[in-house]
């Protein structure tokens, strides 16, 4: 095949060259001198606003809030409602979004924003009993608190216009809430080990039979039951749950984990906390995280995913870093502990 030239179209705006007329004289046709001070003005006015235009705000900004309720919403399980000291309103979300949220001891942990993303008034997150930092939720946090947020962001957005499956286990019940409100074909399968550790069921009572509420440890089938074909699944819950669904359905399938995957395939290596230090044996099935925190407990870490960056760590002789909770490296890492 011989190449074909082709003859890119004639600019528009100051200098421009006319293009010819519908019989291919060299002069253009009425309509275009017409036209031609309109676009170029348009094309004025769109360069000055946009020098003129402010720039985006980053994402992750610290913004101070402080507690204005707080409600036991099922055996261990106690939300907040955050607003802004001013009163004033709060920046948008979209379901799927959560808080990096900086505790009072300076912890950090991410919770899903559970209310509704049209109340630029206020956020609103539940916290499970689970740990160090939703200890000190449950425990030191009350109405008055003041607490420092960042976000909102989101790694788990609802996207396409459905049929969707949400399936939400315990407290992976928190992001899907918000998507209720925005999606329009849809069911929920809500598991819990009892109805008494699963937060927020009244609020799902006035949907009726589109919501399906199973206790105990129901498998993968029954999660799926309702799903149809072209259904887009969305999940949240347990890493076994997860696991079980990524197992048995090969349609659209968008997930979130609230705890870090398990290691698979994991190689053993070694972590030296700095030159000369100490040697951290890492066993294949465990994180860097886990093994730093029996020599260091005092090691800063939140989301244990790889995404919140609080325990990412230099390393010695080298502009590289690591995230301790995800990364792996062969051999030996020297890690610049610093006095982390």
């Amino acid at each position: 095949m011989t190449p074909e030239t082709r003859t890119p179209p004639p600019t528009v705006g100051a200098g421009a060259v006319a293009p010819p007329d519908l019989y291919g004289r060299a002069r253009p046709d009425r309509m275009y001198r017409l036209l031609r001070p309109v676009v170029e003005a348009h094309l004025w006015l769109s360069k000055r606003s946009v020098r003129r235009s402010r720039p985006v705000p980053a994402v992750d900004r610290d913004l101070p809030v402080v507690v204005s309720d707080r409600r036991v919403e099922a055996d261990g399980v106690v939300s907040l409602t955050l607003t802004a000291p001013s009163g004033g309103p709060l920046p948008p979300w979209r379901p799927g979004c959560h808080l990096d949220v900086r505790l009072p001891s300076g912890l950090r942990r991410q919770y899903s924003l559970c209310g509704d993303p049209a109340d630029r008034a206020s956020y609103r997150i539940a916290v499970r009993l689970v740990g160090e930092g939703s200890g000190e939720v449950h425990s030191a946090v009350r109405v008055g608190t003041p607490l420092v947020v960042r976000g909102p962001r989101t790694a788990f957005p609802l996207v396409g216009p459905g049929p969707h499956l949400f399936i939400a286990g315990g407290i992976g019940i928190t992001p899907i809430l918000p998507m209720l409100r925005a999606a329009t074909d849809w069911h929920l399968v809500y598991a819990g080990r009892s109805r008494a550790t699963m937060p927020f069921l009244a609020e799902l009572e006035p949907h009726g039979d589109r919501v399906t509420v199973l206790t105990g440890v129901p498998a993968a089938p029954e999660l799926l039951a309702r799903a149809r074909p072209g259904t887009a699944v969305y999940a949240c819950g347990p890493p076994p749950m997860l696991d079980a669904i990524k197992a048995h359905w090969s349609g659209p399938l968008h997930y979130e984990r609230f705890s870090p995957p398990p290691v698979v395939d994991g190689e053993p290596f070694e972590l030296q906390l700095g030159p000369g230090g100490p040697v951290v044996p890492v066993a294949a099935d465990e994180s860097a995280l886990t093994a730093l925190r029996r020599a260091r407990p005092h090691t800063v870490y939140s989301c244990q995913q790889g995404f919140c960056g609080t325990c990412r760590l230099n390393l010695v002789s080298t502009t590289d870093s690591m995230l301790v909770c995800t990364d792996r490296r062969p051999g030996r890492v020297v890690l610049d502990v610093g006095d982390r």
